[in-house]
């Protein structure tokens, strides 16, 4: 049974001020002179966990996790003024300076895999190395795929409930819908839409679905940051310029050495998004894991990533100067 690295607790907490509106939350884990790495949470608007610490060796990283606007411990909470792909890309800019990182690994999943990949595209000389998981690259019909018909089929029991929130004759367009009831201004109706659209994709993302990872999409205060914040980005079309913009950009990372793993049976974002963005960055390590969905705690992609961050242990020399243990 593969394993991930044992718990850990950070060594440093901050609070970073981005803009006048939104603080966010900033902790650094394992050896502070290890080779840093920047692990980019889903969603958007999934925020970190204690668990995401596991999947890097303590004694060999320098562990950067945060939390994305409106979401996890930052703040304002779901808040979706001044929250694009632009900002958040901005966002990891002003951590790597504060924390005084040259080059960091990029570890991202899902929506972190998108993020990863914009920030790479945007900022390549600051990443030694990247390591996505359950591509998405937030095109129009990875959107269409998932929240108007095609996993509808796969999965018709779980999709009963997201359909039932909204009535008949506004099902043509269900981001906008949702979109409709997550900004309006009665809590009531924000909160049932949130619940609706968050449980769909915890009710899809194993290949043997997980009622307990259902009903914790399900919490009020996951939900409401999730799904708010997730509906504003795709409504946007991710603040990009064009439908294919990261495939478009790719070129600009293809000297950087990467890993893309992606389970064959993920319904939230197929591999149809991972083989394309696998054509046109060749030079990446590709993984496809036969026996699993999209979540990364699913054994076979848990392994393919701890795999890969063993690899990438020693990727930024220039900071490296001795690797010892985190004080006590």
């Amino acid at each position: 049974m593969v394993q991930p690295f044992p718990s850990i607790e950070p060594f440093r907490v901050q609070r970073l001020r981005v803009s006048e509106l939104h603080e966010l939350y900033v902790e650094e884990c394992g050896n502070p002179a290890g080779t840093p790495v920047v692990f980019v949470h889903g969603g958007p608007g999934g925020g970190v966990e204690p668990w995401h610490r596991q999947f890097f060796n303590p004694q060999k990283y320098r562990i950067v996790l945060f939390d994305q606007r409106g979401c996890g411990r930052s703040t304002p909470h779901a808040e979706l003024r001044e929250n694009t792909t632009w900002d958040l890309v901005a966002d990891m800019e002003k951590i790597r300076e504060q924390l005084g990182i040259q080059r960091w690994v990029v570890f991202g999943g899902s929506w972190g895999s998108t993020l990863a990949l914009t920030y790479a595209v945007t900022h390549p000389r600051r990443c030694a190395a990247l390591i996505l998981r359950g591509i998405f690259l937030l095109r129009e019909a990875e959107i269409r795929w998932f929240y108007q018909e095609g996993a509808s089929w796969i999965y018709p029991d779980a999709w009963a409930h997201y359909e039932a929130a909204i009535p008949a004759d506004e099902r043509g367009d269900y981001v906008k819908a949702y979109y409709k009831r997550l900004t309006s201004p009665d809590p009531t109706v924000r909160s049932a839409a949130a619940k609706a659209w968050s449980i769909w994709e915890g009710s899809t993302s194993k290949l043997f679905p997980s009622p307990e990872m259902a009903a914790r999409f399900g919490e009020d205060r996951f939900a409401e940051a999730f799904a708010r914040i997730e509906c504003h980005y795709f409504i946007n079309k991710g603040f990009f310029e064009s439908d294919c913009f990261l495939l478009d950009n790719v070129y600009k990372i293809r000297d950087i050495p990467g890993v893309i793993v992606q389970g064959r049976y993920d319904v939230v974002c197929p591999m149809r998004s991972a083989w394309d963005l696998h054509r046109a960055w060749p030079e990446a390590e590709f993984s496809v894991v036969a026996d699993a969905g999209h979540a990364a705690s699913e054994p076979g992609i848990l392994g393919r990533l701890l795999d890969a961050t063993e690899r990438f242990t020693a990727a930024c020399p220039e900071q490296q100067a001795a690797v010892h243990q985190p004080p006590g």
